[in-house]
């Protein structure tokens, strides 16, 4: 089972499984203390590199809220360590907005990416968020990952016009152009009046035949595919319209 198809929490009625990191013991404290009355199980803490990875191997969480500035191991390596198809899923919540902290972040694996300036319902709100599988940021964050997807698929070789491109079923193509939007799976559901679980199953589906692992992943396909243009993208190359 990959990271989109896991059910967050241990199955029906079981709470989000989270781990906090973070090397300043107060503010990681404070963070699981947080979480822990918002109704998450938080099933470990760490305050360094090492320790996260070992802890969050062997407890296992949904989410790790993760900090990037980490004795012994920095948190990019702590998320490329532990994210991946048996792992958590990553939030990052950094004191740092720095676009380069940012984008070392989610090519290391991470689903999102929060600022320590957000507020305690944010925070909570982002971590069911990322347990679902949504891609969260502070706002502004978002653009600043979206535009460098642009700049790659600008690069001397875009997946747009292979001859190979796998072919997506209509609606397929409909959810990804979504996706590429910056929609979450709730709001393509309503935009589509589907099931959140039918969004789920049709980006599942999407991953498999793109051969891709996880949601960012995605959006830079979509990107390349020029499916995040206004329009309905009739016509483009691997879309099966």
């Amino acid at each position: 089972m990959t990271t989109e198809e896991r059910p967050p929490g241990g199955g029906a009625g079981e709470p989000v499984r989270v781990m906090v990191v973070d090397d300043h013991p107060m503010w990681r404290d404070a963070v699981a203390r947080d979480l822990a009355e918002a109704g998450f199980a938080v099933v470990a803490t760490a305050g360094d590199g090492p320790q996260a990875v070992r802890r969050a191997r062997a407890t296992r969480p949904d989410v790790l809220v993760l900090d990037l500035n980490l004795p012994g191991l920095p948190g990019a390596r702590v998320c490329q360590e532990v994210a991946g198809e048996d792992g958590p899923r990553v939030l990052v919540l950094s004191a740092s907005g720095e676009h380069a902290d940012v984008l070392e972040a989610v090519k290391a694996g991470a689903t999102g990416y929060l600022v320590k300036s957000a507020g305690t319902e944010e925070l909570i709100d982002a971590v069911h968020r990322t347990a679902r599988g949504d891609a969260v940021f502070t706002p502004g964050l978002a653009g600043l990952v979206l535009g460098e997807y642009r700049r790659l698929a600008a690069g001397p070789e875009p997946t747009r016009g292979k001859p190979d491109a796998p072919r997506l079923t209509a609606r397929e193509t409909e959810v990804l152009r979504l996706v590429a939007k910056g929609l979450s799976y709730k709001q393509i559901a309503e935009r589509l009046v589907i099931s959140h679980r039918t969004v789920q199953n049709h980006v599942q589906n999407t991953l498999g035949k793109l051969q891709l692992h996880n949601r960012v992943e995605l959006v830079r396909y979509a990107i390349e595919a020029g499916l995040d243009d206004e329009g309905d993208g009739e016509g483009r190359p691997g879309t099966g319209r």
